[in-house]
């Protein structure tokens, strides 16, 4: 099966912020060292990081007429960071995955979605 995980930041600290700054290097350098086991983990097709919810644009369809909304629709603590996608057996080893990825334990969540195959 294959499952997509979505990046939800809440309070992660991102690269560049305030937040990560108060990490110490032997942090920063643990977080990027746990990405890159990640992206290696056999069955993983890494995503990208994507830039912050501020830069977002939110587009919806009403009585036929499009409506465009800069920044996000969702809470910023609700925001995507990133993703990833996971082939594996079931969805145990999807969330034993879920739970390596760093944010999972500085302040955000890993929603786990299985994919549609057809």
């Amino acid at each position: 099966m294959k499952y997509m995980l979505l990046i939800h930041q809440g309070s992660t600290p991102l690269p560049g912020s305030d937040e990560w700054q108060n990490l110490s290097e032997d942090e920063q350098k643990a977080v990027y060292a746990d990405y890159k086991a990640l992206n290696e983990t056999p069955g993983v097709s890494p995503g990208l990081q994507l830039q912050d919810p501020e830069t977002a644009t939110t587009v919806r369809v009403q009585d036929g007429k499009t409506l465009v909304t800069d920044g996000p629709f969702a809470e910023t603590k609700e925001a995507i960071g990133g993703y990833l996608f996971f082939e594996a057996d079931d969805l145990d080893a999807a969330i034993e995955l879920a739970a390596r990825i760093p944010a999972a334990r500085m302040g955000g969540a890993i929603e786990v979605r299985p994919l549609v195959e057809r």
